[in-house]
C-alpha cells in the first residue's frame, strides 16, 4: 500500500498512480512488430465530455475555447493540441494533453465550464473515464478489421476522422491520425481485454510470412 502521508502535492500522486493498461506494458512491448504494427498505451491524457447545441450562444462560447466543434459525424475540430471529436449532433468529446488538466497547472476543463456558464448544456471531466491505445504501422488496418465492423479502407476513412464503433466487442471512440496510425479510446474497464484482443490479433504479423 502507498504511504499517501509521505505525498506532497500533485507531483506525489503523479508517482503512484497506474493507467489502465498499465500491467501489459511489457506484453505492448514484446507484442508490437517495428515495421509492421506497433501497439502502445498513451495514458493520462486531459479528457471533457461536452454536451451543448453548437448552434447556441454557448456552444460559440465553447468552441472557442477547443478551436471549435465538428459539424457532423466523423469529423475532428480543435487546435493547439486540442482535439474535439463528434459523438452526436451535440455531444462532443475533447482530448488534449495532460499537462491541460487543471490540477496540473492548465485550465482547459475550468474555461469549458466557464464557456458554458448557466446556460443549457453539460462539461463534465472524463480524464479518469477512458484510456488511450495508440496502433500503428502498415498492418494496424489489418488487425482492426479482424473485429471492426467500420469500412477502414482508405477510401473511406481519411486520417482526421473520428468515428464510435466497437472493436473486438468493445465500444471504443476510433481515430484516424495518420496513413497508417489509429488511436482508440475505450473506457477504463475496458482497457485489459481490449489491450489483449489487439495483442492476439497482431500475434501472426510475429511469425514470418509463408512464401
Amino acid at each position: 500500500m502507498a504511504n499517501t502521508a509521505a505525498l506532497t502535492g500533485i507531483n506525489g500522486l503523479r508517482d503512484i498512480r497506474r493507467s489502465p493498461a498499465s500491467h501489459l506494458a511489457e506484453a505492448l512491448e514484446s507484442g508490437s512488430v517495428e515495421g509492421t504494427v506497433v501497439l502502445r498505451e498513451g495514458p493520462f491524457q486531459t479528457m471533457a465530455g461536452i454536451r451543448v447545441d453548437p448552434r447556441s450562444e454557448q456552444g460559440s462560447r465553447i468552441a472557442a475555447v477547443a478551436g471549435g466543434l465538428p459539424a457532423r459525424c466523423g469529423e475532428v475540430a480543435g487546435s493547439d493540441g486540442i482535439s474535439v471529436l463528434w459523438l452526436g449532433p451535440s455531444e462532443f468529446l475533447v482530448v488534449a494533453p495532460e499537462e491541460a488538466h487543471d490540477s496540473l497547472g492548465g485550465d482547459l476543463i475550468g474555461s469549458l465550464t466557464a464557456a458554458l456558464g448557466d446556460a443549457p448544456g453539460q462539461v463534465v471531466d472524463l480524464s479518469a473515464n477512458r484510456t488511450t491505445f495508440e496502433l500503428s504501422g502498415p498492418r494496424a488496418r489489418a488487425v482492426l478489421e479482424k473485429g471492426c465492423a467500420l469500412d477502414l479502407h482508405p477510401r473511406s476513412i481519411t486520417p482526421g476522422t473520428a468515428l464510435n464503433t466497437e472493436v473486438g466487442n468493445i465500444p471504443v471512440v476510433l481515430l484516424k491520425n495518420g496513413e497508417d496510425s489509429f488511436r482508440l479510446f475505450p473506457r477504463a474497464s475496458f482497457a485489459d481485454f481490449l489491450g489483449r484482443w489487439l495483442l492476439d490479433a497482431m500475434r501472426e504479423y510475429a511469425s514470418p510470412e509463408v512464401p
